[in-house]
């Protein structure tokens, strides 16, 4: 049997509409329907070809975000069963198939049931960012009730989602975003910090009596990763998952502060420990659920035969939420 499949035969080429092979789920794997395949910048530096710690061989297939209905089992697999809506951060790097096609084998290890709330659409916008989140600032930050928690770029991909789970785990959150997105920031419950009108020895005097930020999230790089290495309290911890630039550590280092870096395509480039990745999903699930984490989504629709619409997007810079694309 065959599927239909976006296909990349050379970098920064065309999305190519292609009749594959359809997949089936070896040991340890499930056969997926696609209905959803989320879209991240990340995506469009792999097309480029520019993503060196996310190489995906040519011909590829896209989409590491998805969201779908479980066709078929394979041998070793617990906990799913045919039918199950999953969703999951399951490919489209390392020459693991993507989501932007019909169907994909994946490691039963990358998924987790969908919200019974969400629809396709914004279960596949979620996988990416929440993982990066959570590895973040639980993982590596130890966020606990009480702390203060900076997140730099709180309207973005992986800010709004930050800003939720930072709330949820009880710590007083601020955000950095720009003036026009202060309603989002404070839908959340965060403290609203506009990084034009401020610089980060104001907002520092200002919100925390010049002391500084328990925890400092980064999810912009550049210059703001410098901002947050001033930002951050004695002792205090910064974390980034954009931290490919060259630092000055000194600001750091004058508060005794640590600082961890994020890679959240580790655990599906290396093979090792993914079943972190079902289990962060799975926290995600029953925080949607629960009514404390809500993932945005563009809401202009894009299916395959349009899907290059969404990249392009996406490089001009329009989304101001998660673009996804509809498989079914």
């Amino acid at each position: 049997m065959n599927m239909q499949a976006l296909v990349l035969n050379r970098y920064d080429g065309p999305l190519e509409m292609t009749e594959l092979s359809r997949p089936t789920a070896g040991q340890g794997q499930v056969l997926v329907r696609i209905k959803a395949s989320g879209l991240n910048p990340l995506d469009t530096k792999i097309r480029a070809g520019s993503a060196a710690h996310a190489k995906h061989p040519l011909p590829l297939v896209l989409g590491m975000d998805m969201a779908g209905v479980i066709e078929t089992i394979g041998d070793g697999v617990s906990g799913f069963k045919v039918g199950d809506e999953v969703y999951g951060l399951t490919g489209g790097v390392g020459g693991i198939q993507g989501s932007l096609a019909q169907f994909a084998a994946v490691d039963a290890r990358l998924i987790a049931h969908k919200p019974s709330n969400l629809s396709m659409r914004e279960a596949a916008a979620l996988p990416l960012s929440f993982i990066t989140s959570y590895q973040g600032i639980v993982d590596r930050a130890n966020v606990q009730p009480g702390l203060t928690l900076l997140v730099q770029g709180g309207a973005g991909g992986v800010g709004h989602i930050s800003v939720q789970l930072a709330k949820a785990l009880g710590a007083e959150v601020f955000a950095t975003a720009s003036a026009s997105d202060r309603e989002v920031i404070e839908q959340y419950g965060a403290t609203h910090i506009d990084y034009r009108g401020f610089s980060v020895e104001e907002y520092v005097k200002q919100y925390t009596q010049g002391l500084g930020f328990d925890i400092v999230a980064d999810t912009v790089g550049g210059a703001t990763l410098d901002a947050s290495f001033a930002a951050v309290k004695q002792f205090g911890h910064v974390v980034s998952a954009l931290g490919w630039g060259t630092h000055a550590l000194a600001p750091l280092s004058f508060r005794e502060a640590s600082y961890s870096g994020v890679f959240t395509l580790s655990a599906l480039l290396r093979g090792k420990h993914r079943e972190h990745y079902g289990d962060m999903l799975r926290i995600a699930t029953r925080l949607v659920e629960e009514g404390k984490l809500i993932p945005r989504v563009d809401p202009r629709r894009f299916d395959l035969t349009t899907a290059e619409q969404g990249y392009l997007a996406i490089t001009e810079g329009t989304p101001k939420a998660k673009i996804v694309v509809d498989v079914a």
